[in-house]
């Protein structure tokens, strides 16, 4: 891609989600409010419609072969990046193949596009989130991502036999972002987030009840800078038009976030591995707890992922650390906490 045709792209390249577009899911469709009579789903990849704020909106459930409707079991949202698709986000991050080999609901929403009547494409007509921040066609317009995610909550539980104590989000870039609006704006549903590489908007945000973070990062990730400012390409050119909002530094997050739990307000060192380091704010309210974890030299790639493009926009990937993995075993170690939340 050349420096003058990839401006055509920056609204979505900024945020470098490694993904491409993929056809329709093969599996049931459903369309309007979920109800009780919502039609019961079996293993497999199933993709479903809810109606929300007068649009058409979609997202991806995997089911594991062992799924058994009389226990109740959890699930993990997996928000895309921008300009990226739910199944893009699927193949980028082995979520789906997690969920196969520890049992639970692997869930993947798309988010929307400029024009709704177009084909989605990356470079001109990509899905963004309303992330909080007020960018792009999702925040001018206000699109109601939230609303669609609880709806999408609502449907899931209609559907299937879902431990309502262990729904947790993760997600990419924008969708990284998504996932710090929505561990905010839905935290009375939501038992802990995971964020790689996205920034917390939300102005004075407030938990109606506290809800675990691990924010992921690397540190030469171009498109996420490390120590705030301009997100700018892997060769060094600046977004033009993410000039006038730069990014806050990834601590500044992590901060924010401890004190919302009441953690203790210096964090201790987790045990070290070669490339990646790891620090941890503990004592949070109600056994909450904030994890922050560095990649050196690693760019705006999902850790232990699938990128689809070029190191020029996103910088090099670090092989030192599985983000899937990670965050799973985050989740998991948390499940005495969460399993004792009153619903």
């Amino acid at each position: 891609m050349t420096k003058s045709s990839s401006w055509n792209t920056v609204a979505g390249l900024w945020l470098a989600v490694t993904t491409v577009m993929a056809g329709p899911v093969a599996g049931a469709e459903s369309s309007g409010e979920p109800t009780p009579a919502a039609q019961r789903l079996g293993p497999g990849d199933h993709s479903l419609t809810l109606k929300v704020g007068g649009l058409d909106r979609h997202y991806i459930v995997h089911v594991p072969p062992k799924y058994d409707s009389k226990n109740p079991v959890p699930v993990v949202i997996m928000f895309h990046g921008g300009s990226g698709t739910a199944r893009g986000a699927m193949r980028e991050t082995g979520w789906a193949q997690k969920a196969d080999t520890e049992g639970f609901l692997a869930v993947f929403p798309n988010a929307t596009p400029p024009d709704p009547t177009k084909p989605i494409r990356f470079s001109s007509n990509g899905q963004i989130w309303n992330d909080g921040s007020g960018r792009f066609h999702a925040g001018q317009k206000n699109i109601p991502d939230v609303a669609f995610i609880s709806a999408m909550i609502d449907d899931l539980i209609a559907r299937f036999n879902v431990d309502r104590r262990r729904i947790y989000a993760t997600g990419f870039s924008n969708g990284a972002s998504m996932t710090f609006r929505v561990g905010i704006e839905l935290s009375a549903r939501i038992a802990a987030i995971a964020p790689f590489a996205g920034a917390l908007w939300i102005k004075q945000p407030r938990l109606d009840r506290p809800v675990s973070l691990y924010y992921i990062t690397g540190d030469a990730d171009p498109l996420n800078p490390f120590e705030g400012g301009v997100p700018k390409f892997a060769t060094g050119a600046a977004s033009r038009d993410m000039a006038s909002q730069p990014k806050p530094a990834a601590r500044e997050h992590v901060i924010t976030w401890a004190r919302l739990l009441e953690c203790q307000a210096e964090p201790k060192p987790a045990p070290a591995s070669p490339g990646v380091t790891t620090v941890i704010y503990s004592g949070g309210r109600d056994g909450t707890e904030v994890r922050f974890t560095v990649i050196k030299d690693h760019g705006h790639v999902w850790p232990g992922g699938r990128n689809q493009l070029p190191e020029s926009l996103v910088g090099k990937a670090s092989d030192k650390f599985k983000a899937t993995d990670a965050i799973w075993e985050f989740f998991q170690n948390l499940s005495k906490i969460t399993s004792t939340r009153p619903l």
